[in-house]
C-alpha cells in the first residue's frame, strides 16, 4: 500500500519538526520520519547534554575557588559522575519527549519512525510501507567522523555520542583532536578532575581561528593542567595494558602518550550514505554533503537538504534558519538565500569564545583598508568583579564602508555579548552607531563601544 502526502520530512532535527509545523499549518497532509531520536543531535549527543555537562563542571571548578571569593568550601571537592551523568541524560530525555509528544498531538501530520530510503524521486520506503509525495525535506543530521589512523581499529575509543554515557571518570583522558568539540570535552573532564592530553595534527588549536585567539585558548587549557600536543605528524593507536597507547610524534615532548580512554573529535560527517539518494537523482559532494542551492534545493526537483547533511551550517541554529529560509519561500513568497546569512558560532570553554563574521586573516585576504580594535577582559569590570578577566574582544572593521567585517569576545560572557556585534551587522548598520549605544554598566557588552573607539588601521 501507498500512502500519499503533499510533504515528507526526513528526521526530526533542528529543522524537520518546525518545517513539518509550519506544513500543517498552510493546510498540508504531512509526514515526518525518524529512525533513532527525536530532536537530532543537538537534543541528544549534541548542545542540550554537553552544555549541561560544562555547567556541572564550571560548578566545580567554581567550588574548588571559592576561597578566592571569601567562601570556605570543604576541600576536596567530590565528584558524582553518575548524578552528573543522569542530570544531562535528563535535559535530553525530556526534551526529545516533549518533542516528540508535540509532534505526535498534531493534526495531519503522520510519524512514522523507521529508516527512510529513496525508491526513486518522490518515492520513500520505510519499513514494509511506501511514502509519496510532490516535496521532499531531507534533515537527516550527521555522526562523528572516524579517522583512517593506523590501529584505530585495534583499540576501543570513544566519540562525542559515546563518551555520554560514562558514569565513571577516566583516569587519563586523550582527545585526538584540537577543535570545538575536542576542546569543550577537554576542559570538562580536566575539570571533573581526569588527566587529559590534547592530541592535534595541525601547528595550533582551532586552526580556523586567528593565531591570537588559539594561542590565548591553549593558555587557557594549559593553565588548568590540560596537556596540549600539537604537531602531532604521526597519530596512531596500539592496545596497551593500561588502556591505550596513542602515538603523537611532535616535535617536542613523548612520541607516546598513554590513555585510559581516548575521545575521537576530528570532525563529523553527513548521514547521506544509506538513504539511496542516487535512485532521487540527489547529488552529494565528495564529503558525502547534499549538495544545494541558495535556496537549499537539491539537484532533484522537489526535494530540499536541510541542517547538517548539506554542509552549509554545521549548527543548530543554522539548521534551524534552513527551515526558517525554505518556510518563508514556499510559504511566504519570499525570496530568502543562505548566501545572505550571517554566521556567528560559539566555543564553549570556559571562558566561551563568541564569534560572528570574518576573522582578522580572513578580512586580510579580501584586500580591504581594515581597522583592528582589541582590547583585553582586564579592561572589563564586570570580568573583574567577577574574577574572570581571561581573554580578550577584538573588531575588524572595514576602513571606507565603515561596516564591521568580523567580532571575536573570547571572556566570560563572551557567547551573549557578541549578538551585540551580530546583531548591528545583521542591520548593515554602521560601526560608529554602535560607538555611540550606551551600554549597561556593568556588563561585558560596555566594553564594545570602548573598542569600536579605539580602531586603527590595520598594518
Amino acid at each position: 500500500m501507498t500512502l500519499r502526502f503533499d510533504a515528507i520530512v526526513v528526521g526530526a532535527g533542528q529543522a524537520g519538526p518546525s518545517l513539518a509545523g509550519r506544513l500543517i499549518a498552510a493546510g498540508m497532509k504531512v509526514a515526518i520520519i525518524e529512525r533513532k531520536l527525536f530532536g537530532g543531535t543537538c537534543v541528544n549527543t549534541g548542545c542540550m547534554p554537553t552544555k549541561t555537562l560544562v555547567a556541572s563542571a564550571y560548578a566545580a571548578h567554581l567550588a574548588r575557588r571559592g576561597a578566592d571569593y571569601g567562601v570556605s568550601i570543604a576541600s576536596p571537592i567530590a565528584i558524582d559522575m553518575q548524578r552528573i551523568k543522569a542530570r544531562a541524560d535528563t535535559v535530553s530525555t525530556n526534551a526529545r519527549t516533549n518533542l516528540e509528544t508535540w509532534l505526535r498531538s498534531m493534526d495531519d501530520l503522520t510519524v512514522i519512525e523507521g529508516h527512510a530510503r529513496f525508491e526513486g524521486p518522490g518515492t520513500i520506503h520505510v519499513g514494509d510501507e511506501v511514502l509519496t509525495a510532490p516535496r521532499i525535506f531531507l534533515n537527516v543530521g550527521g555522526r562523528a567522523s572516524i579517522p583512517d589512523m593506523p590501529g584505530v581499529d585495534t583499540v576501543s575509543y570513544l566519540t562525542n555520542t559515546s563518551i555520554l554515557q560514562l558514569d565513571s571518570l577516566p583516569r587519563h583522558l586523550v582527545v585526538v583532536g584540537g577543535s570545538y568539540i575536542g576542546l569543550e570535552f577537554a576542559q570538562m573532564y580536566r575539570r571533573f578532575g581526569t588527566q587529559v592530553t590534547v592530541v592535534e595534527k595541525g601547528p595550533r588549536l582551532i586552526a580556523r581561528e586567528d593565531e591570537d585567539v588559539s594561542e590565548a585558548i591553549r593558555e587557557i587549557l594549559t593553565t588548568e593542567g590540560i596537556t596540549v600536543r600539537t604537531n602531532a605528524t604521526c597519530i596512531g593507536f596500539k592496545p596497551h595494558a593500561d588502556g591505550v597507547a596513542v602515538d603523537v610524534d611532535c616535535t617536542a615532548g613523548e612520541p607516546v602518550v598513554v590513555g585510559s580512554h581516548v575521545l575521537l573529535a576530528v570532525g563529523r560527517r553527513p548521514n547521506t550514505d544509506d538513504l539511496g539518494l542516487d535512485r532521487a537523482g540527489v547529488e552529494v559532494d565528495a564529503r558525502g554533503n547534499i549538495v544545494v542551492d541558495d535556496t537549499l534545493a537539491t539537484s532533484a526537483p522537489g526535494i530540499w537538504a536541510l541542517g547538517d547533511c548539506n554542509g552549509r551550517g554545521a549548527f543548530t541554529h543554522t539548521a534551524y534558519n534552513d527551515y526558517e529560509i525554505v518556510a518563508a519561500n514556499l510559504l511566504d513568497g519570499a525570496s530568502r538565500r543562505v548566501s545572505d546569512r550571517l554566521l556567528g558560532y560559539a566555543l564553549y570553554i570556559d571562558p566561551p569564545l563568541g564569534r560572528v563574521g570574518m576573522t582578522e586573516t580572513e578580512a586580510r585576504k579580501t584586500g580591504r583598508k581594515l581597522l583592528v580594535s582589541k582590547r583585553p577582559m582586564t579592561r572589563v569590570g564586570r570580568a573583574i568583579e567577577k574574577d574572570e578577566t581571561r581573554g580578550f574582544m577584538k573588531i575588524v572593521a572595514d576602513a571606507d564602508t565603515k561596516q564591521i567585517l568580523g567580532a571575536a569576545i573570547l571572556g566570560t560572557g563572551g557567547d551573549e555579548a557578541i549578538h551585540g556585534v551580530l546583531d548591528m551587522m545583521n542591520a548593515g548598520v554602521n560601526y560608529p552607531t554602535l560607538q555611540w549605544a550606551v551600554p549597561i554598566h556593568p556588563t561585558v557588552s560596555e566594553l564594545i563601544p570602548t573598542v569600536l573607539g579605539d580602531l586603527k588601521p590595520s598594518v
